[in-house]
């Protein structure tokens, strides 16, 4: 099976051009909205770190992106309680109707990647992924 890295590369450029006019019309820089749509699609994930860390932004834009979100009321920060040094990113309510039509978005661009894909065959690829997913994980403990 060959999987080429061409269909991650069009999948990444196919979705932010979707999230260009969206980012536009809210006047949110697109990595503020990545790292929006990344803690809001993510609850266990809560900290500059892990956003770095997972979706593999270079920290300086993470840190320049967040203070921007926390400037304009989308995000706030948190204290955690017994780490002085640690500090949880949590949406606010004004961050809710971005998030709603990010979602919304998300939702939409799923449906058009998908198009001419039987439900059975969805459901199918569901599983394949499922799988895939539980093997990385083996191979991710076993190392």
């Amino acid at each position: 099976m060959h999987m080429n890295i061409e269909f991650a590369r069009k999948m990444s450029l196919a979705y932010n051009k979707t999230c260009k006019s969206l980012c536009q019309q809210l006047n949110i820089p697109q990595t503020a909205f990545d790292i929006l749509m990344f803690l809001a699609n993510n609850p266990d994930y809560k900290s500059a770190r892990d956003i770095v860390e997972v979706r593999k932004l270079k920290a300086n834009l993470v840190s320049v992106n967040v203070d921007k979100l926390v400037r304009d009321g989308y995000l706030e920060r948190n204290s955690v309680e017994g780490d002085r040094r640690k500090t949880e990113l949590l949406c606010t309510k004004k961050a809710l109707p971005v998030i709603e039509q990010g979602k919304k978005l998300q939702h939409d661009f799923m449906e058009k990647t998908l198009t001419g894909i039987s439900y059975d065959q969805r459901a199918l690829l569901t599983e394949i992924l499922d799988s895939i997913e539980k093997n990385l994980n083996i191979i991710l403990q076993s190392e």
